[in-house]
This record gives structure tokens, C-alpha cells and sequence, in this order.
């Protein structure tokens, strides 16, 4: 009688111990796959960010550019990106940038010149903004008109104005104001306690 019950328990003992070892196996494999996912995708958006195109889209190329061209430092509680030119100069930085958005956290990079006078470009690392409406940051249509932009004529801090206001240098996004606005002040913001740090602001 006792057998009976015995032999259950330890079937079971040991299935739980198989799927236990077969899930953290797996969990294991998948973690290290979303990691190296996870760097291709930021390298891509760093290369982006300073208009540097890798001979192909294949994550090897993406991977190589970026070690020859990009280096890191770090930075308040993550990496200013570097960009470097074939000689080894300095040419740009790619500051990182976060704040409130309307629906979550927007993380976002934006390139600045190594003179710190011009944005050379910017890329949204994350977002949980609406499909459609506040995410189309993520548009190439919205991101390409901050290429470009002239830094040294801020005043108080305001790098980035929407028209139709005085002094606008880029279009907000149509039925997306909040999240317009979000993206103007976190730019704002951090780029300008960046550039203050580094005493050009």
C-alpha cells in the first residue's frame, strides 16, 4: 500500500526536476540570444544617429562598424557613446536622454557635434507610446529634421522649438502633442545639463 503511494511522488519528484532543469536551460539560451539582440538593435540606432551605414544591415557588419568607429564612456548611470573618425579623432557624442512620456518612459540618444554646436542626429531606444499617433517619434519623417540643428542659438536651454512658435526648428507630430512636447523637454533638458557639465552651455 505504502509502494503505491510511494512511487507517484517520486515520479513527480522527478518530472518537476526535469522540467525545471530543461526551463532554466532554455531560459539561459534565450537571455543570452535578447542580449546579443539587444546590442545589434542599439548598435544600429547609435550608427544611425551619426549617419554611418554599414555595408549591410547583417548583424556582423552592423557589429563591426560600430567596434571601428564607436567607443563609450561613462556617463551618470549609463554611456555617453563616442564617434570617431578614421584617424582616431573625436567627431561626435551621443548623449543619452529620458524622461516622462505620456503613456511611459521615453529613452532616446541624440548625437551632437564633438564642437557641441550641431545635433547630428537622434534615435528612440524606447518608448510606450500609441502606434500611430505618439509613436511615430520612432519615424524616420520625424527624426531626420533634427539633423542639423544649430545648438549655439539656443537661449536658456531651449535647443528644440516647434513651429509655428518664434524661433521653431521642427515640426511636432499632428494629434500627438503631449508626446511632442515630452520629446522637447527631455532633449531640452538633458542635453542642456550635458552640455553644462562640459561648460557649453
Amino acid at each position: 500500500m505504502k509502494k503505491s503511494f510511494i512511487f507517484p511522488i517520486i515520479f513527480m519528484v522527478l518530472i518537476t526536476a526535469i522540467f525545471t532543469f530543461v526551463l532554466a536551460f532554455l531560459n539561459q539560451s534565450t537571455a543570452e540570444r535578447v542580449a546579443l539582440n539587444q546590442e545589434i538593435e542599439l548598435s544600429r540606432k547609435i550608427l544611425y544617429i551619426f549617419d554611418i551605414k554599414p555595408p549591410s544591415e547583417k548583424p556582423e557588419d552592423v557589429l563591426k562598424v560600430f567596434d571601428e568607429k564607436i567607443s563609450s564612456m561613462p556617463y551618470e548611470d549609463g554611456l555617453v557613446y563616442v564617434y570617431h573618425g578614421d584617424e582616431g579623432q573625436v567627431l561626435g557624442y551621443a548623449v543619452p536622454v529620458s524622461g516622462p512620456g505620456l503613456w511611459g518612459s521615453v529613452e532616446a540618444y541624440v548625437g551632437i557635434s564633438h564642437d557641441y554646436s550641431t545635433i547630428l542626429g537622434i534615435d528612440f531606444i524606447r518608448h510606450s507610446e500609441t502606434p500611430g499617433l505618439g509613436g511615430r517619434i520612432s519615424e524616420d519623417d520625424f527624426k531626420e529634421q533634427f539633423r542639423g540643428l544649430d545648438l549655439t542659438k539656443a537661449s536658456d536651454g531651449n535647443y528644440i522649438i516647434y513651429r509655428p512658435a518664434p524661433g521653431g526648428n521642427v515640426d511636432a507630430i499632428a494629434g500627438a502633442t503631449l508626446t511632442s512636447k515630452s520629446v522637447s523637454n527631455i532633449i531640452n533638458e538633458d542635453l542642456h545639463r550635458f552640455l553644462k557639465e562640459r561648460g557649453n552651455s
